[in-house]
């Protein structure tokens, strides 16, 4: 347990940003899921605008360093790919 006051402190921002960090990954992951569902269901359209929406979250998770950039530029990449493919087809 934390003794001094600064210790305290810490320990009070440590848990309030864990929450914080929490939903917006939870955010970030409903946003990919909702691409993923809409690439399964086979309709392009909803795909791409799922893709949009999901882009911005993705990158606002990175500035906030919920997220590595990498992580995000691949994931981005991945499903821009598979709705570029669902599109073609």
């Amino acid at each position: 347990m934390a003794n001094t006051l600064q210790s305290k402190k810490r320990a009070r921002q440590t848990e309030r940003r864990t929450d914080i960090n929490k939903a917006r990954r939870s955010r970030i992951r409903t946003f990919l899921r909702k691409v993923e569902e809409a690439i399964a269901s086979g309709n392009a359209d909803a795909a791409r605008d799922a893709l949009k929406a999901a882009q911005p979250e993705l990158m606002r998770g990175v500035t906030k360093g919920v997220v590595h950039k990498n992580t995000a530029a691949r994931k981005i990449s991945r499903l821009s790919a598979r709705v570029k493919a669902l599109s073609a087809a």
